[in-house]
């Protein structure tokens, strides 16, 4: 059977998938074919059920229950520290985010909706992905959203850093992980054919952890003249680690509140509970 497989490089979409693009590893009776589209783009063709699995943004998910269920394996978490971050060119304080506007890549991202969660009613515009720093240096927005930047790049962006989403958020939750990404399966596909895909995933990242380097070189090469990557190469498959083999009870428990203050805040419809492939 032929299965359309999408993921965006950004930020380890090409690390995840290298086992299976490589031919390193194995997908049964199936014959997966992968597409490399930007995230906002996967979200849309989710929307529709063009492809039968595909990476997409955690927030997007409650608007595409109906069409696809989750993988346990695949999610990208953020920690405290890593991103995304709130940027500007002067320094700013929580109050000034009051009436600030912020340049942001797309309206479907898990940064944005960390973004409303951590101030609700937050005014945005939209700004193609690879001009959103400069947005914020020109003084097209008061601050930029920068999805897949760390407080050091940042810095070295010449931008100062508002607030880090991912530490605001495990503030508000206990210290819980920011989900961003993960990869779902049509729930329309017969229960063997989602557990192959889903078997095929976890086997091509069980690659990438044992050969990072290699995995890490391919992901550069998908990322290289896309619009929607930014990150310091150096950090790629960072994200990725033995926990993204399946996802444990605390990693399930902090997708399902990231949804819910979403849904809490009218800002995503009611995703729970969240149906997962072999559930």
């Amino acid at each position: 059977m032929r299965i359309r497989l999408g993921y965006c490089p950004a930020p380890d979409g090409g690390f995840i998938i290298h086992g299976l693009a490589a031919g390193k590893v194995g997908s049964g009776d199936l014959e997966i074919e992968l597409i490399s589209a930007t995230l906002p783009a996967l979200n849309d063709r989710a929307t529709r059920g063009e492809l039968e699995a595909t990476m997409i943004s955690v927030a997007a998910y409650p608007y595409l229950q109906h069409r696809y269920v989750l993988a346990r394996c695949g999610v990208s978490f953020v920690a405290s520290g890593r991103g995304p971050v709130l940027a500007a060119r002067e320094p700013l304080s929580e109050r000034d985010l009051e009436t600030a506007s912020v340049a942001v890549p797309d309206s479907t991202s898990s940064a944005i909706l960390a973004l409303q969660i951590h101030r609700p009613g937050i005014r945005t515009r939209l700004i193609p992905a690879d001009k959103i720093a400069q947005a914020a240096k020109m003084g097209l927005a008061d601050c930029a959203l920068l999805p897949t930047s760390d407080t050091t790049m940042c810095r070295q962006s010449g931008l100062y850093c508002v607030a880090d989403l991912a530490a605001g958020w495990a503030r508000q939750s206990g210290q819980m992980p920011l989900p961003m990404t993960c990869f779902a399966i049509r729930g329309d596909l017969p229960d063997e054919v989602r557990l192959g895909i889903e078997t095929a995933l976890r086997d091509s990242i069980r690659y990438a952890l044992a050969h990072r380097g290699e995995a890490s070189a391919f992901a550069v090469q998908c990322a290289n003249g896309t619009a929607c990557w930014e990150a310091d190469p150096a950090a790629l498959g960072t994200y990725v680690s033995e926990r993204s083999l399946d996802m444990d009870a605390p990693q399930r428990l902090a997708v399902e509140e990231f949804l819910r203050r979403g849904h809490d805040a009218q800002i995503v419809p009611n995703a729970l509970p969240i149906r997962f492939v072999g559930s």
